[in-house]
This record gives C-alpha cells, sequence and structure tokens, in this order.
C-alpha cells in the first residue's frame, strides 16, 4: 500500500494560482506538476470557500522541491517542442 503524500499550503497555492492563468485548464495544470486533476480540483474549492482556514496541513520540502521541477521540466518541454515544430515549418517553407 503506498504513503499518502502531503502537500504544503504554499504548495497549494501555487498550483491554484497556476490553474488561475487564462487559456489553462485545471487537469492540463494538475498533469504537469504530477498530481490527480479531481485533488487540485478539491483543493481550489477549498480556497475558494475558505480564504483563511484553507490548506492548515503540512507538506515537505521535498515534495514542495520535486512538484517545481515537474512544473519547470513541462515549461522547458513545452519551449522545446515549440521550437522544434516552428524549425519544422521554416525548414518546410525555405524548400
Amino acid at each position: 500500500m503506498s504513503r499518502r503524500r502531503k502537500y504544503s499550503p504554499e504548495f497549494k497555492r501555487e498550483a491554484i494560482a497556476l490553474t488561475r492563468q487564462p487559456g489553462v485548464s485545471c487537469r492540463q495544470v494538475a498533469l504537469e506538476i504530477g498530481i490527480n486533476p479531481n485533488l487540485l480540483s478539491r483543493w481550489r474549492r477549498e480556497a475558494d470557500e475558505e480564504t483563511d482556514k484553507a490548506f492548515k496541513g503540512s507538506g515537505s520540502p521535498r515534495d514542495e522541491e520535486v512538484a517545481r521541477l515537474k512544473r519547470e521540466l513541462a515549461r522547458v518541454k513545452k519551449e522545446r517542442d515549440f521550437l522544434r515544430e516552428a524549425a519544422v515549418f521554416f525548414a518546410k517553407e525555405s524548400s
């Protein structure tokens, strides 16, 4: 049986902030940072309902660092894929 992961309030607030960016879905953010989309939706609901009381739990700094690195990796992969597609497009145009 797997151990239950704990996330810090700061991590939860950052994840919720990512979902509030235009053109970004909650599911997309959840998959990028490596959590279940339903969990992120629940965090967002809790934050909307209880602004001051939300996220009293404690998470480990290691989990926060791993999540931050996953977000950064996802962003870098998107940039790489975009540049790869642009290079292919311009190669076809110049032929």
